[in-house]
């Protein structure tokens, strides 16, 4: 609220035609006129609670919504005896500026308390209500579009652009279409997208199985049976293996944890066998000594199936790298 650095007195008969003036200009729909009054009232430290609602009437009148919303989440955190009615003018305008998630937050909060008026309480619930059908509405419009721009993508071989739609249909929580299980067993799509459909259908609890193909291998799954890539027995083993590097050098454990999470990712849902946890430690930590000029050993000094891991692995990095960037 404005204030003016002065000591000038607001007469009783000026500010009573200040208010009669702006009340006015407001009932007569002059809105500019009536907010300049209202904000010279205000500046004198006239902050009734008439003035204060005839300002938000004024700013939503003229789409002046970010200042309607900043004016009332500065009133309500005075909690005065005004505060319900200034958390409905609040929720109104979260409603006008379809900002569906954060009223439904704050109006939870509110019909949680028991000391709520049931007058507040009828309207909230019924704010709450319409907000949650408008959001639900709106999730479902992006994901009929993001649908037809995965089609669109997927006919254009853009692999990148398929990451960054799978992405956004998991966060609109939308639903799994049989176009989109078809594109894990369809050999043109990246497996690095492959797997952000698996994590997508994994968020939807998908129970029946699917059939994926990658790296030339069948495999079928059950998405909500299946386990994360961090909670992967073979996984956590080689992690387990890196124990005494990560209390040596925590530099090079970072860069071989993100390395080994990128081989997993992009394999995923095939992970190597628990038999060869001993050569992937080897070869992941020889990547990570690599990475930061650490040499320890020479190519020449490893075994055969080291070098194979070492050769896989850095294959997977390029193929995570080349979508995701980090």
């Amino acid at each position: 609220m404005q204030t003016e650095p002065n000591n000038v007195i607001l007469f009783p008969k000026w500010k009573k035609t200040l208010e009669e003036e702006s009340l006015y200009a407001l009932q007569e729909k002059r809105y500019e006129e009536a907010l300049e009054k209202l904000n010279k009232l205000l500046s004198y430290q006239v902050d009734d609670y008439e003035i204060l609602i005839a300002k938000l009437m004024c700013l939503m009148e003229l789409s002046r919504y970010e200042e309607a919303q900043e004016l009332c989440e500065e009133l309500l955190q005075h909690k005065d005896d005004n505060y319900y009615h200034y958390l409905h003018m609040y929720l109104t305008i979260l409603f006008q500026t379809n900002q569906y998630e954060l009223l439904m937050e704050h109006a939870a909060a509110e019909l949680a308390d028991k000391q709520l008026p049931e007058i507040f309480r009828e309207q909230f619930t019924q704010l709450y209500d319409i907000s949650k059908k408008m959001k639900v509405d709106i999730m479902v419009e992006k994901s009929i579009l993001l649908h037809e721009e995965l089609t669109g993508a997927v006919e254009a071989d853009n692999h990148q652009e398929q990451w960054r739609i799978i992405e956004n249909l998991r966060r609109v929580h939308a639903s799994a279409s049989d176009d989109i299980l078809e594109l894990l067993v369809n050999e043109r799509i990246h497996p690095v997208n492959k797997t952000a459909i698996i994590n997508f259908l994994m968020d939807n609890h998908v129970t029946k199985s699917i059939d994926i193909k990658k790296f030339d291998i069948d495999i079928r799954i059950v998405p909500n049976e299946t386990e994360k890539i961090n909670e992967n027995n073979v996984f956590q083993q080689i992690l387990s293996s890196l124990k005494e590097v990560e209390l040596k050098n925590p530099t090079l454990y970072a860069v071989i944890e993100q390395i080994l999470y990128h081989y997993f990712f992009v394999l995923y849902p095939i992970t190597p066998p628990s038999k060869e946890v001993r050569n992937i430690v080897k070869a992941i930590t020889f990547i990570g000594q690599e990475s930061l000029n650490i040499h320890i050993e020479t190519n020449e000094t490893l075994e055969g199936s080291v070098l194979h891991y070492i050769d896989e692995i850095k294959m997977c990095e390029t193929l995570y790298l080349s979508i995701i960037e980090e």
